[in-house]
């Protein structure tokens, strides 16, 4: 699935599952706000920084060799810079210190290094809840009603520490939508493997076969397009003809919208169009939610719950219908729900919505609806454990058949809504 090292089916399709997928730091994990509910709150003057001290710089062992996809977290109550530490400048725009928010809450900040940028880190209440890669956050957390301490920090390459403790309450969480997903920056993408200019280069990506095919996403598209801004995904061998040495490769798109753990359901509503619907080896559609609380034994609690559901039009399990993954195994499970070529004609619109919950260690796949049609599908796996990346986000993934054909296709109206 997104993201995942997993074990590989005849299909070679990778989920990603992740999170790129991925899951999802990727590439350079800088997400993006878009429209939400409830209506967002004036942009507030940022908190100027208290006097914080200069602390020594850790220890860094995590390189993209690792197996995980990320440093692992720390406990802050056992770090030097829980209380806050000054190292380089850090500037944290919102929230405001002792601000009284509504869920999902805006946090903004971001770093200034002497060194690169190694990461940077949102935690609330102890817990890690998102990671990026890059030297800004931008991005909504989810966090239940009441009063929660948050700390945000950074950590260059050579293991200063700069980081700032802020106390808030949150007075409200409601329903919300992340809407436009298709129109925002902070996409990234992969093949096979992340790309050299990952932060994961080398690691696992979308799997299938090594050969990279040509890829590109395009926003902005106003034909064809439902609302005049579709984002258009391109997939071929290189040169834009079929090419069997590219057969079986796969493109991952995936972008971290949102974090957090305080929500727990997720409807995942799209339209997409396909110029080529006989083409593909499959279309992959996915959400990924993780985060890591410190505050459990033997270092933490990484985990990430992974809804990575495939249209499985070529592949052997069997095909011609929905499948979606299961961790625990590793494998594509068929739900018999059909999902054909011949169900969607080339160039036109299909309303796909996904929902989903999680519920103690097991992800739920609940119902499916395509072009109308409710389907219940009401079966559950336990979600992955050790999965060193915080975030909330959805994916896209594009397979090449045996044959390598060329095809593309066309997302408009994606969005998320949690609570």
């Amino acid at each position: 699935m997104f993201l995942a090292a997993r074990h590989l089916n005849k299909t070679f399709c990778g989920l990603f599952v992740m999170f790129v997928a991925a899951c999802m730091l990727g590439c350079s994990a800088t997400s993006k706000v878009g429209t939400t509910t409830p209506t967002p709150t004036p942009t507030p003057t940022p908190t100027p920084s208290p006097s914080y001290p200069s602390i020594p710089p850790e220890q860094i062992t995590w390189t993209n060799k690792s197996k995980i996809p990320a440093p692992t977290a720390e406990d802050p109550a056992n770090t030097q810079w829980a209380n806050g530490a000054d190292d380089f400048p850090l500037t944290v725009s919102s929230p405001t210190a002792n601000a009284s928010v509504t869920s999902p809450l805006t946090v903004q900040a971001s770093a200034t290094p002497t060194n690169p940028i190694f990461f940077m880190r949102v935690y609330v209440d102890d817990v890690s809840v998102y990671y990026t890669a890059s030297n800004s956050i931008n991005t909504q957390i989810f966090a239940a009603p009441g009063a929660h301490s948050m700390i945000v920090m950074a950590e260059d390459t050579s293991g200063y520490i700069s980081a700032i403790p802020i106390n808030i309450t949150v007075s409200s969480q409601s329903q919300a939508t992340i809407s436009g997903i298709q129109t925002m920056s902070g996409w990234q993408s992969c093949s096979a493997d992340f790309p050299a200019s990952s932060q994961r280069a080398g690691q696992l990506c979308a799997a299938g076969n090594t050969n990279v095919p040509s890829s590109s996403m395009t926003e902005g598209v106003s034909t064809p397009s439902m609302d005049g801004k579709s984002a258009q995904f391109s997939m071929s061998p290189p040169g834009g003809v079929a090419n069997a040495t590219y057969g079986y490769s796969n493109y991952l798109y995936f972008d971290p919208i949102a974090s957090g753990n305080g929500v727990s359901n997720f409807t995942y509503d799209l339209y997409f169009a396909i110029d080529h619907p006989d083409y593909p080896q499959a279309l992959e559609f996915d959400v990924n939610q993780g985060f890591d609380d410190t505050t459990q034994p033997n270092g933490g609690n990484p985990i990430r719950y992974t809804w990575g559901s495939e249209c499985n039009l070529k592949g052997d399990t069997p095909p011609g219908q929905w499948d979606i993954w299961n961790d625990s195994e590793g494998v594509w499970e068929s739900t018999g729900i059909p999902c054909q070529a011949s169900e969607f004609q080339p160039n036109a619109w299909n309303h796909l919505t996904w929902n989903f919950h999680r519920s103690g260690n097991y992800v739920y796949y609940d119902t499916l609806t395509v072009n109308g049609v409710v389907t219940p599908v009401n079966k559950s796996y336990i979600m992955q454990s050790g999965w060193t990346l915080e975030e909330i986000d959805t994916a896209f993934q594009m397979d090449l058949d045996e044959a390598g054909d060329p095809y593309n296709v066309w997302l408009d109206e994606v969005s998320l809504t949690a609570y």
